[in-house]
């Protein structure tokens, strides 16, 4: 059996080990301890990767290979010179994420909302490389990760509470025949909102950062990019923290964590059709109180089917069955404690029992 890395990528405005902050409240456990540290003392690899916290799929991709390999990150001379940012970011030569042996692979991706899209692209690019980064690259500068190859690295790619078709959180702001104000939020949960809306704002390009990729139209665009890889074995976790009300709208759960409940009713209100013609109904209110349910269960268009552990195969989405939390609740909760641990040891130890595709 092949020693794997389990390798955490976390979500928009997250942290990972590389921050100062994850010594003090770690984004894996929470108040419930540091996840990381639990598996280990399991026997697994586990191991809490520190991205850009608002940045595109596409730049904390490169900066996540990065952190495994020891290397400097390397956005791609097509993708900066096109979007106008640096080529090259932080060296990690000296403090790689991963020891030796094990930057190679295989590894486990487990990505918590946007980190799903983080850790998609990441195994997109090991795969099959970019043709755009090749053709603009001709003075021997590229990256090992633009030339693809690499796909026997990933065993597996997990995304938790993820918006894998974006989440109308973005669109309803956005879709003039909408009105967010005019759905019923008490005032302090109205505050705290825009509390965690300054914090995920960033000061990346618009057409490059996270806030891009998740709107429902960019979302499919990126998907377009992203193929199901055959050789991958995928999992996914839907949340769910609202129920229907009577007037067919879906409302937050009482032990919903505050920071979403403004967001969550919105989201179980709304719908419409975004500018690129995709009908958004009334299936795409369930929530759990950033993500819609129906996003976080597999990519439109991708093969999919509930998770039936004894019968799980690679290029499939095995959709567990859905979670009852809020979008925090897969990271140990915030405000409100959640125990993961087994969770997690349990999903560990079925994917560990996969075997590798021939």
């Amino acid at each position: 059996m092949d020693h794997i890395s389990f390798i955490f990528v976390h979500g928009l405005s997250g942290w990972g080990s590389y921050d100062k902050a994850y010594a003090k409240l770690p984004y894996w456990g929470m108040r419930g301890g540091d996840l990381m540290a639990f598996l280990r003392s399991h026997g697994f690899s586990a191991y809490a990767a520190s991205v850009s916290p608002t940045g595109s799929a596409w730049d904390r991709a490169c900066e996540l290979y990065a952190q495994i390999n020891g290397v400097r990150v390397d956005y791609g001379k097509h993708h900066s010179e096109t979007l106008g940012h640096p080529r090259y970011g932080r060296d990690f030569t000296d403090c790689p994420l991963l020891p030796a042996h094990e930057k190679n692979g295989p590894y486990v991706l487990l990505g918590h909302s946007f980190g799903g899209a983080t850790v998609r692209m990441l195994s997109t690019l090991l795969a099959i490389g970019s043709r755009e980064e090749q053709e603009a690259t001709h003075d021997g500068s590229l990256s090992p990760l633009f030339r693809g190859g690499m796909s026997d690295r990933v065993r597996a790619l997990v995304a938790l509470a993820s918006p894998l078709n974006g989440t109308t959180a973005y669109q309803l702001s956005h879709d003039p025949a909408f009105d967010p104000s005019s759905v019923s939020v008490p005032l302090k949960n109205r505050l705290l909102a825009r509390l965690m809306s300054r914090r995920n704002r960033g000061k990346e390009n618009p057409m490059d950062c996270a806030a891009h990729d998740m709107h429902i139209d960019e979302a499919r665009a990126l998907n377009a990019k992203m193929p199901t890889l055959s050789s991958v074995y995928y999992f996914s976790v839907p949340c769910s923290d609202t129920y229907e009300a009577p007037d067919g709208t879906w409302r937050p759960r009482k032990d919903m964590e505050p920071l979403f409940v403004m967001r969550a009713s919105q989201i179980g209100a709304y719908t419409g059709q975004t500018a690129g013609g995709i009908h958004l109904d009334q299936s795409w209110q369930e929530n759990d109180g950033l993500v819609n349910t129906l996003s976080s269960q597999s990519p439109y268009g991708a093969p999919s089917c509930p998770l039936e552990p004894s019968h799980i195969v690679p290029g499939i989405w095995n959709v567990y069955p859905v979670f009852a939390g809020d979008h925090m609740a897969l990271q140990g909760g915030l405000m409100r404690r959640h125990d993961i641990r087994a969770f997690y040891l349990n999903m560990l130890t079925m994917i560990c029992s996969l075997p590798p595709k021939p």
